[in-house]
C-alpha cells in the first residue's frame, strides 16, 4: 500500500507578528518574529489524483497566515492575563501589573493558553483541518504544521485522524 503526502513550504507561507509569553510569575517582553510555516497533509490519493490540490492547500494556508500577519497575538485562554476588549481597543492586564493597550484591529485573539510557537502551530493545524474537511471530507489521515520563529528553531504539531 502506498502512502502519500503533499507539503507546501516556508518560502510560500510566512507572517510577522508580535507576542509575549506569560505564565504565573513570568512575562517575556513584547517582541516579534517573522514566522515561516510548512504544512504537510497525508492521505490516500482521491479519484481526482490528489491527496489535496496544492492550489487549495496553498490558498487556505495563506489565508490563515494572513489573519495573523502584522498583528499582536494574544492568548484568549491565558490563566494569568486579563484581556478586555471594546470595538476600538484591547487592554491586557498582566499578573506583574503591566498593562498593554492595543488598537482592536491590530490584535488577533487566539483560542490558546500561550502564544508559543507550539500552540500557534496547533491552532493553525485545527484551522487547516476544519477548512480542508470542507473540500476533502474525512479522507485526510494526518496534518503536520511546522513553525519556525527564528532560523533553526522549529515547533511541530502533528495530528492523525481516523479515516472513514
Amino acid at each position: 500500500m502506498s502512502f502519500f503526502s503533499v507539503a507546501i513550504g516556508k518560502e510560500l507561507l510566512r507572517f510577522t507578528a508580535a507576542h509575549f509569553i506569560a505564565f504565573r510569575g513570568f512575562r517575556e517582553p513584547l517582541h516579534g518574529h517573522t514566522y515561516q510555516v510548512q504544512v504537510t497533509v497525508s492521505g490516500p490519493v482521491g479519484p481526482d489524483g490528489y491527496v489535496v490540490d496544492f492550489l487549495v492547500l496553498k490558498k487556505i494556508a495563506e489565508e490563515e497566515c494572513a489573519q495573523l500577519h502584522f498583528r499582536t497575538l494574544l492568548p484568549q485562554q491565558s490563566d494569568c492575563l486579563t484581556i478586555t476588549e471594546s470595538a476600538e481597543e484591547m487592554t491586557v492586564h498582566c499578573e506583574d501589573g503591566t498593562r498593554f493597550l492595543f488598537p482592536r484591529q491590530d490584535v488577533c485573539l487566539l483560542p490558546i493558553v500561550h502564544t508559543s510557537s507550539e500552540e500557534i502551530a496547533r491552532y493553525l493545524l485545527a484551522r487547516l483541518r476544519e477548512r480542508l474537511s470542507e473540500t476533502r471530507g474525512n479522507s485526510i489521515q494526518t496534518i503536520e504544521v511546522l513553525i519556525e520563529d527564528i532560523p533553526g528553531q522549529v515547533a511541530v504539531c502533528r495530528e492523525e485522524f481516523a479515516v472513514e
